[in-house]
């Protein structure tokens, strides 16, 4: 079988264009329940051993379900307004229940203390299929260009 550049960029998606849906799905709740404020929906989207990682841009790693709602704890505490623009997933197939993928980032907000972030990162994503679907396993978020990150010291 030839496999097209289609396939070569995306990985088959036989039969998965609702796994594909659900994995785009848990991407967008996480930005969701950041610019709403609502750390447990954001949190949703991660499986219960899931590691959140911004080291590459300034912030920290965290693990689990507990560390990471404390950091969106703190990030909703912090943003008077903010707004993530998840988009250009590629997502791969590595098996019935795990997949891998990219997609980019586009972030920008205000701190209650008066303070602007501005960021456009890479995402690089591990999804886990869970009894809930598909989550977010692993996620580290890497600049694209240099962040701004005035006055957030979440």
């Amino acid at each position: 079988m030839t496999t097209t550049s289609h396939e070569t960029i995306t990985g088959s998606l036989d039969g998965r264009s609702a796994d594909w849906a659900d994995i785009v799905t848990a991407t967008h709740t996480y930005a969701l329940g950041l610019d709403s404020r609502k750390p447990d929906l954001a949190l949703s989207a991660f499986s219960s051993d899931a590691v959140w990682d911004a080291t590459p841009v300034g912030l920290a790693r965290y693990s689990g379900h507990a560390e990471i709602l404390d950091f969106f704890q703190r990030d909703a505490a912090q943003m008077a307004d903010q707004y993530h623009a998840i988009t250009n997933h590629r997502i791969v197939f590595d098996g019935a229940d795990a997949a891998h993928g990219t997609n980019y980032v586009l972030a920008e907000g205000h701190t209650t203390s008066g303070g602007a972030i501005k960021a456009a990162a890479l995402n690089e994503d591990t999804y886990v299929r869970t009894a809930d679907g598909w989550r977010i396993s692993s996620r580290v978020i890497t600049p694209l260009i240099p962040p701004q990150m005035e006055g957030f010291e979440a």
